[in-house]
């Protein structure tokens, strides 16, 4: 068993961990660590767990008794725990904030389709960004062929969990029902990361393509919905032929040839891509669950590649449907 402990057990990205360790064959649970809800049963904090675990939170961590740690706390706070804590470097960690995503530490960077032989028995992994996610997937496959003409441009929607548990003035119910809004327009912090990946995998003789990116908050819960668009003289026939190639080890990521919507993702680890032809314009459709194969999901997947388990150990979960 894959002894296991949770910093920053408090939010949504811990909650849905949390959810899917305590059902893991290979995962044991042995302490959340939350300062503001130390002593209380995590069931307090998230209820949709009761009947799933007697663990309460401490304010206490042991890293002798545990194999991988999961940081889960907001961004900046990676980085003061491990400047603050004498870590043993045995230790496993998965962070998922974007404090190591830039791979310095000791992390990789740990999106599976393209690095699941890199992630496989490493010490660090830095979780991708849920944006990140959907995004990188839509392109990557094109990126690497250097079929893409100019610039990417990509609208991507998402669910208010994507904006953290404390409420704010643009997240809680009354202001997000019934609307929407754009944010952080072409400068989202997303975008270091996908900089990053597209110009490792852009060919030498091509300029990396730049993105535009417009952020949406959505009037739902959780999902992404990323609509991406990018001319190209690549044919759809010849564009689905190169993303099924691309994804064809992939676990959790599918080419499908129908129209896509949230539902057929949400409250799974998967991410579905389909693809249509307009012209020179080809536009990629990319769903995601924001909170599973945008952060908690993924995380678990990068544990089991840590471990040298499948892949899907512990994450066939269902779609809710309607």
């Amino acid at each position: 068993m894959i002894n296991v402990g949770i910093i920053g057990g408090a939010g949504y990205t811990a909650g849905e961990l949390i959810r899917i360790l305590v059902n893991h064959p290979e995962a044991n649970l042995k302490w959340i660590h939350s300062n503001s809800n130390a002593g209380q049963p995590v069931t307090a904090v998230h209820s949709g767990l009761i009947g799933d675990t007697d663990l309460s939170f401490t304010d206490a961590y042991d890293f002798d008794n545990i194999d991988v740690m999961f940081m889960c706390s907001g961004h900046g706070a990676s980085t003061k725990f491990m400047n603050e804590n004498a870590v043993p470097e045995s230790l496993r960690i998965v962070d998922l904030s974007q404090d190591f995503r830039d791979e310095t530490n000791g992390f990789i960077y740990g999106l599976p389709e393209i690095n699941a032989k890199l992630t496989k028995g490493a010490q660090r992994v830095a979780n991708p960004g849920c944006f990140a996610t959907a995004i990188q997937l839509a392109i990557l496959p094109a990126v690497t062929a250097g079929c893409i003409d100019g610039e990417i441009h990509v609208t991507a929607v998402t669910g208010s969990t994507g904006a953290g548990v404390k409420p704010t003035s643009k997240t809680h119910f009354s202001w997000r029902t019934d609307n929407l809004s754009t944010y952080k327009e072409f400068e989202h912090q997303h975008l270091l990361e996908i900089g990053r990946t597209v110009s490792k995998h852009t060919p030498l003789d091509k300029t990396a393509p730049a993105i535009n990116f417009v952020p949406v908050r959505g009037d739902f819960a959780r999902g992404i919905f990323a609509s991406v668009y990018f001319d190209t003289d690549f044919s759809a026939e010849q564009l689905t032929e190169l993303y099924k190639s691309f994804y064809s080890d992939a676990k959790f990521t599918h080419v499908v040839d129908f129209d896509l919507d949230l539902k057929q993702v949400v409250n799974t680890n998967k991410a579905l891509i389909s693809i249509t032809k307009h012209g020179r314009k080809a536009h990629v459709v990319s769903v995601i669950d924001n909170l599973l194969k945008g952060a908690s999901g993924q995380a678990v997947q990068n544990m089991n590649l840590m471990f040298d388990l499948d892949q899907t150990c512990g994450l066939r979960l269902k779609a809710t449907g309607f």
